[in-house]
């Protein structure tokens, strides 16, 4: 067994296979830090204007294309053509494990053929990274490749948190809350000094969006559900929705799964309600002359206002709400917007200090701190793919 405090330092890369986004990082990890050599991303994954691009430790351009075809093919010559080290281990995002993968693990013996049969709970995400596993595999061979689940955190929700209101039969199939984005949660839990607060709410708001509640470091509760479908609004996404209306558009519309599917994960949410796009930037352009959009903003701040709301009953009181993900992190009227509503919980913003993206934005008479950090999944994939393939792996 290695002990932990001997373990030695090795570089990790970490890939974070979006819907519509792939990110990468290199990272030299050990016991006490990870520290990034190299990040990166390909954005606009089937979008004729995608881009690839990577950049050193210091902000300085390895590589930009304007072609995001190939990413990992790309990220692959990058990495041989340049003096950065070989990766001793990649940590691969993957967001549903389904019933049986709930830890993260190194991809080896059954655990690929198990995250295949796993796709069907998260088909919008899992089937690209199951991909760019398989590449990984291929042009590294030997390389130890670890799964980390967005699931993983959320683990250990408590029953009334994590049961659905449908037959007990389905439990035995996996059918219950599962809760997405718990490795952003984790990497915020990570920036925060200690003693961490008690209550926390982490607002992990992008193309996906979800609210978390999290006592003494543990997630008690979570927007997502059995799929990351569900809670609030997202760009493409519905979030929660009433099932009758599903059971009506299969009736009277005669829509079957797949169009469902379709429906409430392509062409739903912010880009459904608005008819003009689901990124937030788009919409804030097209606002001033667009009541849809006007509209799909208000609906989307709302839905997460009421979210964090119900995070707050779960803990009873609240005593950090943090803002993180692409909306969360840059847009201060969003932030502004759905802390306006929260007075009664003690939440209160400075107006200059959101507006400037302060880490913290809270007033100074706020009885809850509000932070806004930057989400970092790709080095806490880095830190649990060390763990996995160093410390575990030896024991």
């Amino acid at each position: 067994m290695i002990r932990r405090d001997a373990a030695p330092r090795l570089h990790v890369l970490s890939l974070n296979t979006g819907s519509s986004s792939f990110k990468f990082g290199l990272y030299r990890v050990g016991v006490d830090r990870a520290e990034l050599l190299m990040s990166g991303e390909a954005e606009g994954i089937d979008d004729p204007a995608a881009s690839f691009h990577a950049r050193d430790a210091d902000g300085h351009k390895l590589a930009t294309t304007p072609s995001q075809c190939g990413a990992v093919v790309r990220l692959a010559m990058l990495l041989d053509e340049s003096d950065l080290p070989s990766p001793d281990v990649i940590g691969h995002r993957i967001v549903h494990g389904g019933p049986h993968l709930r830890e993260h693990v190194l991809i080896e013996g059954d655990v690929l053929d198990r995250l295949d049969r796993a796709a069907a709970f998260a088909p919008l995400h899992t089937p690209p990274a199951l991909a760019v596993i398989r590449f990984a595999q291929e042009h590294f061979p030997g390389v130890a490749q670890v799964a980390c689940f967005d699931t993983a955190f959320h683990a250990g929700l408590p029953d009334v948190a994590r049961m659905l209101p449908i037959p007990l039969r389905f439990r035995a199939e996996g059918v219950e809350r599962y809760g997405f984005h718990g490795l952003s949660c984790e990497s915020i839990l990570a920036r925060l000094d200690h003693p961490l607060p008690r209550r926390l709410i982490v607002a992990h708001l992008g193309n996906g969006a979800s609210v978390t509640a999290i006592r003494d470091g543990r997630s008690i509760d979570t927007s997502m559900g059995f799929t990351p479908t569900g809670g609030v609004i997202m760009g493409t996404r519905s979030g929660d929705i009433d099932p009758g209306v599903l059971i009506y558009l299969m009736r009277e519309h005669r829509l079957d799964a797949a169009m469902l599917e379709d429906l409430i994960d392509h062409r739903s949410g912010l880009l459904g309600i608005s008819g003009v796009g689901g990124d937030m930037r788009a919409l804030r352009r097209a606002a001033p002359t667009n009541a849809d959009a006007d509209l799909a903003i208000r609906m989307f701040c709302a839905s997460v206002r009421k979210q964090i709301a119900a995070m707050a009953a779960a803990l009873e009181g609240v005593d950090m709400l943090v803002f993180t993900g692409g909306i969360g992190e840059h847009d201060a009227e969003a932030r502004a917007s759905i802390c306006g509503g929260l007075s009664w919980l003690g939440i209160d913003i400075d107006a200059s200090g959101n507006i400037a993206a302060r880490e913290t934005i809270s007033a100074p008479g706020s009885t809850c701190a509000v932070r806004v950090l930057r989400s970092d999944e790709d080095r806490q994939i880095a830190r649990h793919a060390w763990q996995v393939a160093v410390v575990d792996r030896a024991s």
